[in-house]
């Protein structure tokens, strides 16, 4: 050993054992690479890939509750927070419940989102007004005031009608391509619900909101809810004619015993060719906008640069003409 460490040592250096070392564990990895990515499947894993899939139709607790668990907090302040008028408590609950926000605590968090901004930017401009402007009582005061309150407690509702009109557009730009999934798993011979399921779970990357509509249809069939009840009640959360005629088509082709194929590719055809008008139509008002903006930016810049000379030869000859008298 001393002869040949003495011998690499002469060819290599003094850090010949080291370089040697690093060689030899670089012809192992490419000696292994080969046989790495070559690695034929496992048949454990393809089983566990199978299981995989077949679990699609389990929707399980944790992709169904996106919003979080229940919130002690506001819990405690149930009463302060929920207002006894059923009919109202409901029509807050639906407007959540299109925005995307389907939580029991949605309500709650609402209110108290409210009361704190409007009482957070109340004292704010109570400070702007008495310590910094130092003003006193008087109109303007209360202005300054209340004016910051009034806007911090109408602000979480304009952004969740704000919300809810974002959702109905994405809802409605991805309801195409889901009845065209939903058609081919239709015909492809799956049942109605796990076409639903399917259809669902292929188009929550690029369309989540649409898909969490349909797999809560889902979820409250395989509860064993009735099923026009279940697509009625889609339709209202939705708030969309799209919608609300698919659930109409659906509920009739399964009253009169049609084949729900024929009606959904019909429907899709339909929705594909709306999708098209509604794209033309965009394109159409689309000149109509860029005339305020073409007026405001491009016509003064261009009557300056034709007048502007002739402007600044008309000055000058009155002026000459006015030094000459």
């Amino acid at each position: 050993m001393d002869v040949l460490q003495t011998i690499i040592e002469g060819a290599l250096g003094p850090d010949g054992m080291i370089y040697l070392a690093g060689a030899a564990g670089a012809i192992l990895v490419l000696l292994t690479l080969p046989a790495v990515l070559t690695k034929k499947v496992d048949p454990l894993d393809r089983i566990a890939e199978e299981r995989k899939a077949a679990a699609i139709a389990d929707l399980g607790e944790e992709r169904l509750s996106r919003h979080g668990k229940r919130n002690e907090h506001l819990a405690k302040y149930a009463k302060y927070l929920e207002t006894d008028d059923k009919e109202e408590l409901s029509k807050t609950r639906l407007m959540l419940t299109r925005a995307g926000y389907a939580h029991k605590d949605a309500a709650r968090t609402l209110v108290a989102a409210q009361l704190l901004l409007g009482l957070g930017l109340m004292v704010l401009g109570a400070i702007y007004t008495f310590f910094l402007l130092g003003l006193g009582g008087g109109l303007n005061s209360a202005l300054y005031i209340l004016g910051p309150g009034v806007a911090g407690y109408y602000a979480p509702k304009y952004w969740i009608q704000k919300r809810i009109a974002k959702r109905q557009e994405e809802i409605q730009d991805g309801f195409p391509d889901a009845l065209d999934l939903l058609l081919v798993c239709v015909e492809a011979g799956q049942s109605l619900d796990q076409s639903i399921i399917r259809m669902a779970t292929e188009i929550e990357p690029s369309y989540p909101s649409l898909a969490a509509e349909f797999l809560m249809v889902a979820q409250e069939m395989k509860a064993g809810k009735d099923k026009p009840d279940v697509l009625r009640a889609m339709a209202e959360r939705c708030d969309l004619n799209d919608i609300t005629s698919f659930v109409t088509v659906l509920i009739q082709s399964a009253s009169f015993g049609t084949s729900i194929a024929d009606a959904l590719r019909v429907y899709a055809a339909e929705m594909r060719d709306k999708r098209v008008m509604r794209a033309e139509e965009k394109a159409n008002v689309l000149p109509t906008k860029l005339t305020v903006g073409t007026m405001m930016f491009c016509v003064p810049p261009l009557l300056i640069i034709l007048i502007g000379p002739s402007l600044h030869g008309i000055a000058s000859t009155l002026s000459g003409t006015s030094t000459a008298f």
